[in-house]
């Protein structure tokens, strides 16, 4: 892998569904659909939205865990919920949690409400400075970061400027397609 590098690999920027910070989340979900329909459909759907500012930097991202997150703003009061999930939760935990806090109380039609309220900034993710990675770094450092830091992207850099995205996915795929390639 090391001869492979990340620019061979990443999706470029202009092939991945990014909305304005000022958008709502409909607008965001509405950019993943547009943005689904020109991928390349013999690869893996995207699965986050890239943020821009008011400049037209990339300045977060919204997951799909992010999204749904926002949706139920009693998740907030909860704190940490990776460091909550890191020790393994039992379904009982889970069920008391859910009651404890009033959980997705709300009908199911409120999401329409609620997605046409919410702003993007208010709920994207801002990427910590593990999340980026040089368009010229090989694969090995790259798989390194995503595996360090448990992520699901990198964000691809070139001087400065973010120009793409790494997918875990797109590196599983590629380490599966060397695998295949292995005499045994």
């Amino acid at each position: 892998m090391e001869t492979i590098l990340v620019k061979e690999m990443m999706v470029p920027l202009a092939d991945y569904a990014t909305v304005s910070e000022k958008a709502t989340l409909y607008e965001a979900v509405m950019a993943l659909e547009e943005a689904q329909k020109h991928f390349d459909q013999n690869k893996y759907r995207h699965r986050a939205i890239l943020v821009y500012d008011a400049r037209r930097r990339i300045v977060g991202k919204l997951s799909q865990l992010d999204i749904i997150r926002s949706l139920e703003p009693k998740y907030e009061g909860i704190g940490d919920l990776k460091d909550l999930t890191r020790f393994g939760l039992d379904a009982d935990y889970i069920r008391q949690m859910i009651k404890d806090h009033g959980l997705w109380k709300q009908p199911i039609d409120d999401i329409c409400r609620n997605a046409a309220k919410l702003k993007v900034k208010d709920i994207m993710y801002s990427p910590t400075q593990g999340e980026y990675v040089a368009e010229d770094a090989t694969l090995n450092e790259a798989v390194h970061r995503l595996m360090l830091g448990r992520h699901q992207s990198l964000l691809v850099t070139r001087g400065g400027e973010i120009v793409g995205i790494l997918r875990l996915t797109d590196v599983f795929s590629k380490i599966c397609a060397i695998i295949k390639t292995c005499e045994i």
